[in-house]
Protein backbone atom coordinates (compact mmCIF):
# COMPACT_ATOMS: atom_id res chain seq x y z
CA UNK A 1 0.00 0.00 0.00
CA UNK A 2 1.24 3.44 -1.09
CA UNK A 3 1.85 6.40 1.83
CA UNK A 4 -1.08 8.31 -0.41
CA UNK A 5 -3.30 5.39 0.06
CA UNK A 6 -2.44 5.25 3.87
CA UNK A 7 -3.30 9.14 4.61
CA UNK A 8 -6.20 8.79 2.55
CA UNK A 9 -7.73 6.17 4.65
CA UNK A 10 -6.74 8.01 8.06
CA UNK A 11 -8.10 11.26 6.66
CA UNK A 12 -11.44 8.95 5.65
CA UNK A 13 -11.03 7.83 9.54
CA UNK A 14 -10.71 4.32 8.58
CA UNK A 15 -8.90 2.00 11.44
CA UNK A 16 -7.52 -0.11 8.16
CA UNK A 17 -5.19 3.41 7.98
CA UNK A 18 -3.59 2.47 11.41
CA UNK A 19 -3.34 -1.15 10.13
CA UNK A 20 -1.67 -0.77 6.99
CA UNK A 21 0.82 1.97 9.03
CA UNK A 22 1.55 -0.10 11.78
CA UNK A 23 2.18 -2.89 8.46
CA UNK A 24 4.40 -0.64 6.97
CA UNK A 25 6.19 1.35 9.50
CA UNK A 26 5.89 -0.29 12.59
CA UNK A 27 9.32 -1.59 12.40
CA UNK A 28 11.02 1.94 11.38
CA UNK A 29 9.59 3.41 14.36
CA UNK A 30 10.00 1.10 17.16
CA UNK A 31 13.72 0.92 15.22
CA UNK A 32 14.05 3.99 16.00
CA UNK A 33 12.24 4.38 19.63
CA UNK A 34 14.80 1.31 20.87
CA UNK A 35 17.83 3.32 19.58
CA UNK A 36 17.05 6.29 21.68
CA UNK A 37 15.75 5.01 24.60
CA UNK A 38 17.26 1.18 24.64
CA UNK A 39 14.52 -0.14 26.47
CA UNK A 40 11.73 -2.74 24.23
CA UNK A 41 8.96 -1.70 26.48
CA UNK A 42 9.80 2.04 26.34
CA UNK A 43 9.63 1.40 22.20
CA UNK A 44 6.25 -0.54 21.84
CA UNK A 45 4.86 2.27 24.11
CA UNK A 46 6.28 5.10 22.39
CA UNK A 47 5.03 3.38 18.85
CA UNK A 48 1.77 2.94 20.56
CA UNK A 49 1.81 6.62 21.34
CA UNK A 50 2.88 7.58 17.49
CA UNK A 51 0.00 5.76 16.20
CA UNK A 52 -2.28 7.38 18.58
CA UNK A 53 -0.92 11.11 17.77
CA UNK A 54 -1.35 10.25 13.89
CA UNK A 55 -4.92 9.17 14.28
CA UNK A 56 -5.45 12.38 15.58
CA UNK A 57 -3.10 15.02 13.45
CA UNK A 58 -4.19 13.45 10.07
CA UNK A 59 -6.57 15.08 9.17
CA UNK A 60 -6.47 18.05 9.68
CA UNK A 61 -2.09 17.86 8.81
CA UNK A 62 -1.63 15.79 5.78
CA UNK A 63 2.54 15.16 5.97
CA UNK A 64 4.70 15.85 2.80
CA UNK A 65 6.41 12.46 4.08
CA UNK A 66 4.86 10.13 6.04
CA UNK A 67 8.02 8.39 6.40
CA UNK A 68 9.97 11.56 7.63
CA UNK A 69 6.60 12.44 9.94
CA UNK A 70 6.84 9.57 11.52
CA UNK A 71 9.99 9.79 12.02
CA UNK A 72 9.89 12.87 13.90
CA UNK A 73 6.78 11.51 15.56
CA UNK A 74 8.90 9.00 16.98
CA UNK A 75 11.82 10.68 17.87
CA UNK A 76 9.96 13.36 19.42
CA UNK A 77 7.82 10.69 22.01
CA UNK A 78 11.33 9.04 22.85
CA UNK A 79 12.70 12.40 23.88
CA UNK A 80 9.65 13.26 26.03
CA UNK A 81 10.21 9.49 27.76
CA UNK A 82 13.85 10.44 28.31
CA UNK A 83 13.11 13.17 29.68
CA UNK A 84 10.51 12.15 32.10
CA UNK A 85 11.89 8.86 32.90
CA UNK A 86 15.36 10.63 33.85
CA UNK A 87 14.93 13.22 34.84
CA UNK A 88 16.48 12.53 38.47
CA UNK A 89 18.89 10.16 36.68
CA UNK A 90 20.63 9.86 33.43
CA UNK A 91 21.08 6.13 31.75
CA UNK A 92 23.53 5.03 28.97
CA UNK A 93 21.73 5.47 26.13
CA UNK A 94 22.93 5.69 22.41
CA UNK A 95 21.11 9.37 23.08
CA UNK A 96 23.16 10.84 25.73
CA UNK A 97 26.41 10.33 23.65
CA UNK A 98 24.88 11.77 20.73
CA UNK A 99 24.65 14.79 22.69
CA UNK A 100 27.71 14.75 24.36
CA UNK A 101 29.05 15.02 21.08
CA UNK A 102 27.29 17.89 20.15
CA UNK A 103 27.14 19.66 23.08
CA UNK A 104 31.12 21.35 21.67
CA UNK A 105 29.13 22.92 19.21
CA UNK A 106 25.77 24.11 19.98
CA UNK A 107 24.98 27.20 22.33
CA UNK A 108 24.70 26.53 25.86
CA UNK A 109 21.72 27.20 27.92
CA UNK A 110 19.29 26.80 25.60
CA UNK A 111 15.88 27.18 27.43
CA UNK A 112 12.48 26.43 26.26
CA UNK A 113 11.58 30.27 26.72
CA UNK A 114 14.13 31.25 23.79
CA UNK A 115 12.04 28.80 21.35
CA UNK A 116 12.64 31.17 18.87
CA UNK A 117 16.42 31.56 18.99
CA UNK A 118 16.02 27.36 18.73
CA UNK A 119 13.86 27.34 15.35
CA UNK A 120 16.44 29.71 13.99
CA UNK A 121 19.05 27.53 15.06
CA UNK A 122 17.81 24.49 13.53
CA UNK A 123 17.03 26.35 10.42
CA UNK A 124 20.76 27.44 10.59
CA UNK A 125 21.91 23.68 10.95
CA UNK A 126 19.51 22.77 8.06
CA UNK A 127 21.15 25.20 5.86
CA UNK A 128 24.30 24.16 6.79
CA UNK A 129 24.04 20.63 6.28
CA UNK A 130 22.25 21.06 2.71
CA UNK A 131 25.60 22.66 1.97
CA UNK A 132 27.54 19.58 2.99
CA UNK A 133 27.91 16.56 0.01
CA UNK A 134 25.24 13.79 0.37
CA UNK A 135 27.30 11.02 2.57
CA UNK A 136 28.34 13.46 5.14
CA UNK A 137 24.55 14.66 5.44
CA UNK A 138 23.20 10.95 5.61
CA UNK A 139 26.29 10.12 8.50
CA UNK A 140 25.85 13.57 10.21
CA UNK A 141 21.75 12.63 10.60
CA UNK A 142 22.25 8.94 10.89
CA UNK A 143 24.13 9.92 14.25
CA UNK A 144 22.80 13.02 15.60
CA UNK A 145 19.34 12.67 14.66
CA UNK A 146 18.06 8.73 14.61
CA UNK A 147 21.36 8.22 16.96
CA UNK A 148 22.71 5.65 15.43
CA UNK A 149 26.08 4.14 16.20
CA UNK A 150 29.43 4.62 14.59
CA UNK A 151 29.68 0.82 14.13
CA UNK A 152 25.90 0.92 12.40
CA UNK A 153 26.88 3.95 10.48
CA UNK A 154 30.00 2.24 9.58
CA UNK A 155 28.50 -0.83 8.11
CA UNK A 156 25.97 1.12 6.41
CA UNK A 157 28.19 3.23 4.49
CA UNK A 158 30.93 0.42 3.87
CA UNK A 159 33.91 2.21 5.88
CA UNK A 160 35.99 2.36 8.77
CA UNK A 161 34.39 3.57 12.50
CA UNK A 162 37.74 5.59 12.56
CA UNK A 163 36.87 7.15 8.81
CA UNK A 164 32.96 7.94 10.35
CA UNK A 165 34.45 9.22 13.65
CA UNK A 166 36.55 11.46 11.60
CA UNK A 167 33.57 12.83 9.39
CA UNK A 168 32.02 13.15 12.25
CA UNK A 169 34.29 15.22 14.23
CA UNK A 170 34.98 17.36 11.07
CA UNK A 171 31.83 17.93 10.43
CA UNK A 172 30.93 19.29 14.24
CA UNK A 173 34.49 21.57 13.65
CA UNK A 174 32.87 22.80 10.66
CA UNK A 175 29.28 23.35 11.89
CA UNK A 176 30.91 25.34 15.24
CA UNK A 177 32.43 27.94 12.90
CA UNK A 178 29.21 28.07 11.00
CA UNK A 179 27.10 28.49 14.15
CA UNK A 180 30.23 31.23 15.26
CA UNK A 181 29.80 33.26 12.32
CA UNK A 182 26.56 33.13 12.21
CA UNK A 183 26.55 34.85 15.66
CA UNK A 184 24.79 31.53 17.63
CA UNK A 185 28.23 31.01 19.42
Amino acid sequence: MTDNEIIWLLEARQEDGLTALSTQYGAYCRQIALRLTGQPEDAEEIVNDVWLRVWVSVPPQRPESLRHFLAKLTRNLAFDRIRSKHAEKRGGTELLLVLEELENCLPAGETPESSLSAKELGEAINLFLDRQPRRTQDIFLRRYFFAETVSEIARRYRMREDNVRLTLSRTRAKLKTYLKQGGYL
